[in-house]
């Protein structure tokens, strides 16, 4: 399979803190910077109607949608996806399922890879985006987080998870703004050892420089 010359998974401490934000804003700020950039999502569900992740994402790249996720991994019920492809009736898939499918441009600098929900949140019959993130073993990951009240204790949690990898890791504040919890948080996270970014722009001149 193709791999891109850098790739980069994108996962959250929890549902809807930005990831789906910040890997197009992400991705928007690589493309500006000359860069060729592929986005993927494996597997997303929502609900019936409602836009997808894998839209936003294909916008933010110009790619075809259904090269950015499956059709057939679309699942329109907003649980954890392996839970709502057993409700709606569709066959159960594995870890390694979505890795198989995953499809990259002949050449490609940058490769984003968004999960669904927190490090723990159920991808697949048998594993969670920490799985994923074992599987596909990228150059980094970045975990959304809020930039706000509660986010020591998700940050830490999220982080030790995902150290289980190996991987690289870059904590990614969401809504950061010149609050003082925001800076205090900021530099307890540094405090820790923990690579911390607080926008997409900063994210995109540091991949290269950090993860080369």
């Amino acid at each position: 399979m193709t791999r891109p010359g850098l790739l980069a998974v994108v996962t959250g401490t929890a549902t809807d803190v930005g990831k789906t934000w910040w890997t197009a804003a992400l991705a928007r700020a690589l493309l500006a910077n000359g860069s060729t950039v592929a986005a993927r999502k494996p597997v997303q569900s929502c609900e019936p109607g409602a836009p997808t992740d894998a839209q936003f994402l294909a916008e933010a790249t110009t790619e075809p949608i259904d090269h950015v996720c499956p059709p057939h991994r679309l699942y329109r019920l907003a649980w954890a996806p392996p839970m709502a492809a057993a409700e709606l009736g569709a066959p159960p898939f594995t870890i390694a399922d979505l890795v198989s499918e995953l499809r990259w441009p002949e050449r490609v600098d940058i490769g984003l890879v968004e999960g669904a929900g927190g490090p723990r949140s159920p991808l697949a019959v048998d594993g969670d985006n920490v799985s994923l993130v074992g599987a596909l073993a990228p150059d980094v990951t970045v975990l959304v987080a809020d930039a706000g009240l509660g986010t020591l204790n998700a940050v830490r949690l999220s982080a030790d998870a995902l150290a289980t990898t190996g991987t690289p890791l870059v904590v990614a504040l969401n809504h950061f703004s010149d609050d003082a919890l925001h800076a205090r948080n900021r530099a307890v996270l540094e405090a820790d050892g923990l690579r911390v970014v607080t926008s997409p722009v900063e994210l995109a001149r540091s991949l290269a420089r950090w993860f080369a």
